[in-house]
């Protein structure tokens, strides 16, 4: 008993430790989605969505909950927003090829038809985030529309 008492104590220390540790937060401006927003022209229920369920994970700006300050939930955390930009980040918008921004898109209409964005992991502290069918429906036809126009634009030699 007393070899398990020494133990739990050891890893309350080791947690108390490392709380003051953590992984650099994505704390980026909001700026950096303005150009997404002015290109893509999004009406205001779209931007509704993209807000709610998007930037947090697909963006440099992110809206940290309070159980971010817990170590290990923070590093959890930033590895889900490392990964989320990776696949898709509206902040670096600018600059992307016209073939990129269409296949960004091609793969947003997918994960959405698919119900496979935004994450359950992700909607299950955020319900604010969770799409009914018609928001889906409603992201789905504005991603059409935008991969339309892109279709209709001159493309480089």
């Amino acid at each position: 008993m007393k070899t398990i008492k020494k133990l739990l104590l050891l890893l309350l220390m080791v947690f108390l430790v490392a709380q003051f540790f953590g992984p650099e937060k994505n704390e980026g401006n909001l700026a950096s989605i303005e150009p997404f927003l002015i290109e893509t022209n999004p009406p205001e229920n779209i931007k509704t969505i993209l807000r709610e369920s998007c930037f947090d994970c697909h963006s440099n700006v992110t809206r940290y909950p309070w159980y971010n300050n817990i170590t290990p939930v923070n590093y959890w955390l930033a590895d889900h927003v490392k990964v989320g930009k990776k696949h898709f980040n509206f902040s670096n918008w600018e600059g992307s090829s016209l073939k990129k921004k269409d296949h960004k898109f091609e793969e947003l209409i997918e994960m959405i038809e698919k119900e496979e964005m935004p994450l359950p992991s992700y909607t299950w502290a955020h319900s604010e985030a969770k799409l009914s069918k018609a928001q889906r429906n409603d992201l789905v036809e504005w991603a059409k529309q935008v991969r339309f126009k892109y279709s209709l634009e001159p493309k480089p030699e």
